[in-house]
């Protein structure tokens, strides 16, 4: 009997902490997070809208980064990105590796996987809103999926994109 007692009071003590603890939600798109950092996790659902620049935002790290193509520059784009997904905040980041998959044109010309180094372009004071990066490959009109990883602000991040094709303006 004195075991039940222990074990229901355990119970009561574990169901308390459970419920009673207190989860932080995500800011709202309106209210910038401090220095515009935005939390590592996301709830469920988590979506992020179109780009200011016409490019795919998505998570990098503590922060949100807009990836972007140049097709006839061959040149892509990675903007970092505030809470409302459209004020720029600077990183510091010497560089920033963008890995694509290999991916197909509209014409079914193979693109094949492509390893991209982007390299601030607008550096102040050690940081830089923007990262661009050519390779002959970006040419190519195709949805370009992939990887950016890099050393933001000292610490290591890494975050996926996708491009959906239904952006009017590819170039």
């Amino acid at each position: 009997m004195r075991c039940a007692k222990v074990v229901g009071a355990v119970g009561v003590l574990l169901l308390f902490f459970v419920v009673g603890c207190e989860h932080k939600a995500h800011p709202t798109r309106g209210t910038p997070g401090p220095s515009g950092v935005h939390p590592k996790e996301h709830g469920p659902g988590h979506v992020h809208g179109p780009g200011p620049h016409g490019g795919v935002v998505f998570d990098l790290g503590r922060y949100h980064a807009e990836f972007t193509v140049d097709h006839a520059k061959h040149e892509c784009t990675l903007y970092f990105l505030g809470d409302d997904e459209t004020t720029p905040v600077a990183v510091a980041a010497k560089e920033i590796t963008v890995h694509t998959k290999p991916t197909k044109t509209a014409d079914g010309t193979e693109v094949p996987a492509l390893t991209i180094k982007l390299l601030p372009k607008d550096l102040k004071e050690g940081k830089a809103t923007l990262f661009v990066g050519t390779d002959p490959g970006l040419g190519n009109v195709a949805d370009f999926e992939g990887t950016a990883l890099g050393e933001i602000n000292g610490k290591p991040a890494q975050g996926t994109f996708k491009e959906d094709g239904s952006k009017p303006d590819k170039k």
